[in-house]
């Protein structure tokens, strides 16, 4: 582990913060939310509480940086995979962004605790940060997507809700809970057989078909 060194400028206090999100990236990879504190996270990085509270005052702060990280690829990926004037079919973007969902479960999962956790627990500055990232986002897919489809600019976002809340629920049942398998077991039920690649298709192609119409 790194001894801590206080942050002195702007940039060290952007590794400071990647350091701590690469910290927490770790954990929640290998634990669930609620296992996860400021005192694993100073652990994680061989800091005190104190050093960490320096950077950020909630885990839930964290989570909403993970989330902007996890929203800019998602977005960045789709921008790039839907280029202007490319000509795709709704079929063939419904497959493309289908994968590309499929490449950002994270996301997704994050998203799974956005509203109801980590948006009610950090501070009115991130917030705002962090929804303008968001709607920045949004209005380059406004502007994207009726260029490809047949989509006004005012049903992006609701597409794009759509689609989001609809992977937010889905990628759950992908990922596996160690407590929900023990109570399986005891119930001697399974968990059902889930593609999420092949459910966000179907989902999306459907959703084009409405948003475009």
């Amino acid at each position: 582990m790194a001894e801590f060194i206080r942050a002195r400028s702007a940039e060290q206090k952007g590794q400071r913060l990647e350091e701590i999100k690469g910290a927490v990236r770790e954990q929640f990879a290998e634990r669930p939310y609620h296992e996860i504190t400021l005192t694993t996270i100073a652990d994680e990085l061989g800091w005190s509480r104190a050093n960490l509270y320096k950077y950020v005052s909630t885990k839930e702060e964290v989570f909403l940086l993970l989330t902007a990280d996890e929203c800019d690829r998602y977005f960045d990926a789709l921008l790039a995979a839907l280029p202007e004037g490319c000509g795709l079919s709704p079929d063939t973007v419904a497959e493309v962004w289908a994968g590309i969902a499929n490449a950002h479960q994270e996301y997704f999962r994050l998203g799974d605790l956005l509203s109801t956790i980590v948006e009610t627990n950090v501070t009115l500055e991130r917030l705002v940060e962090f929804k303008r990232g968001y709607y920045e986002r949004v209005g380059q897919m406004r502007e994207r997507l009726p260029q490809i489809l047949p989509v006004a600019p005012e049903r992006v976002e609701p597409l794009l809700l759509a689609v989001y809340y609809h992977a937010v629920g889905y990628v759950s049942a992908c990922w596996t809970n160690p407590l929900l398998v023990k109570a399986r077991e005891q119930l001697g039920t399974s968990a059902p057989t889930t593609d999420f690649r092949a459910e966000m298709r179907d989902f999306i192609g459907m959703c084009l078909a409405h948003y475009a119409g």
